[in-house]
């Protein structure tokens, strides 16, 4: 029975590593030791250089990075490698990244075109009869890349500088027709905010963002990056002139931004405002009920979580007001 191709990918960030492999099965055969035999060994054919296992079936196993990225603490390019394996009888092994990633199997492995060699500790799984590899583990810069097959599991931590390589790709971005966009540069800085990086960067982008376009959202982001650089006196009066200029939906979502910050009555004023500009939107009536409720102000919330039902609203804020008139033991 063929070992059927498959491949599997996993974002990191804006990077993305990408395995393609064959799946073979257990089909009641000895793997480890038998079929795969450890330690490295000579294939009788090839190079017949002493070779680890090609990690799945056919062709080689291949990895891929977007980005440079690091392996179990190896700095690897972008590009494409062999992805290769050595295991031990007592549940060590080997991973092995090859610049090689054309060849069949492993007859052709040579060391000297080693990108990198790591150690690694197997684990103990349940049964899996077809060869598989996944990620998991996964956090905002790392993955663990998994080869189970069998009763056995070969994990790799794989790690991306993600911030930088953001801020890199904006930067270029920046250099095309993004760059004649104030959504462009608002943007990029807000990923820098955000993520609490390059700051100075983040100040020029949100500059030329205002420049271009002076709105809620660009004076926000510039008001919240004056807060972190603790000038409070000029990121208030930036959100004052934003907050003058701001849309309905804008101001609905500074007030819920305020709420989960725990600034609940100045949330509560920018939902006050909201119902003086917009008196006819249920919404943001419903959105003023919210800001009471969080203060425990049982009174005033259901009030104007029924003044937003009498205003015939659409069914997404309707059942929040009923949601939370009925939580309120108000319905």
């Amino acid at each position: 029975m063929p070992s059927p191709a498959a491949m599997v990918s996993q974002t990191i960030g804006i990077s993305t590593v990408t395995v393609n492999y064959s799946r073979p099965s257990v089909r009641g055969r000895e793997i480890w030791g038998s079929l795969v035999p450890y330690g490295w060994n000579k294939q009788g054919f090839g190079s017949n250089n002493e070779a680890p296992w090609r990690a799945g079936a056919n062709e080689n196993t291949t990895i891929t990075f977007t980005h440079d990225a690091e392996v179990e603490g190896h700095k690897i390019p972008a590009g494409t490698y062999g992805l290769f394996y050595a295991i031990n009888k007592d549940n060590t092994g080997e991973v092995i990244l090859s610049k090689d990633s054309k060849s069949w199997g492993s007859f052709w492995y040579n060391p000297e075109r080693d990108a990198m060699r790591a150690n690694i500790q197997l684990r103990t799984i349940p049964m899996t009869e077809r060869l598989t590899y996944e990620f998991d583990s996964i956090t905002k810069n790392t993955a663990e890349l998994l080869l189970n097959w069998e009763k056995k599991q070969f994990p790799v931590k794989i790690q991306f500088a993600v911030d930088e390589i953001v801020i890199a790709n904006a930067e270029e971005e920046l250099k095309g027709p993004l760059g004649f966009t104030w959504q462009g540069y608002a943007s990029a800085a807000n990923y820098a905010i955000q993520n609490k990086v390059y700051a100075d960067k983040a100040l020029a982008w949100i500059d030329q963002a205002i420049a271009q376009n002076r709105n809620f959202t660009t004076l926000s982001i510039k008001a919240r990056l004056l807060k972190e650089a603790g000038k409070t006196a000029e990121a208030d009066q930036l959100m004052k002139e934003g907050v003058a200029i701001a849309t309905e939906n804008e101001l609905n979502t500074y007030g819920y931004q305020l709420l989960a910050s725990g600034e609940i009555d100045k949330a509560i004023e920018m939902f006050k405002l909201n119902t003086q500009r917009h008196p006819q939107s249920a919404n943001t009536w419903d959105s003023l009920g919210e800001g009471y409720a969080t203060k425990g102000d049982k009174k005033n919330a259901i009030a104007n979580f029924k003044k937003s039902l009498s205003m015939n609203p659409p069914p997404n804020v309707r059942a929040n007001s009923e949601k939370f008139l009925k939580q309120l033991g108000a319905m």
